[in-house]
């Protein structure tokens, strides 16, 4: 029920802007956020916005350069990432939780997980 899409390979200093189409029931009524997992890394909180886009929150190495907001009428929720880095290289997962309306860094609170979409940083 979320589908990711926009990743790709850039340069350093480059921008990526990431999509996660969501049903409507999901995307109205949950906390969406993404994650990434570089390999032989655990997956990692990268940033969440909340119900209706009420309030956002981001991991410290990304806040000031990604930036996650939704389009109500497509269901749709991104993340804009600008100044990427190499170590910004990683699949990255689109994710939705129910429950109170407040962040969550822990991935076992999200119950929807998209397939994740590849994104990769050369220096």
């Amino acid at each position: 029920q979320l589908v990711e899409s926009g990743g790709g390979s850039v340069q350093a200093g480059g921008s990526l802007k990431l999509s996660c189409a969501a049903s409507g029931r999901i995307f109205r009524g949950y906390v969406m956020a993404w994650f990434r997992q570089a390999p032989g890394k655990e997956r990692e909180f990268v940033a969440a916005i909340g119900r209706s886009g009420s309030w956002t929150g981001y991991e410290d190495s990304v806040r000031g350069r990604f930036a996650i907001f939704g389009d109500n009428a497509a269901n749709t929720v991104y993340l804009q990432m600008n100044d990427l880095k190499p170590e910004d290289t990683a699949v990255y997962y689109c994710a939705g939780r129910g429950g109170m309306d407040v962040s969550s860094k822990q991935a076992s609170d999200y119950s929807y997980w998209g397939q994740g979409t590849q994104v990769t940083v050369s220096s």
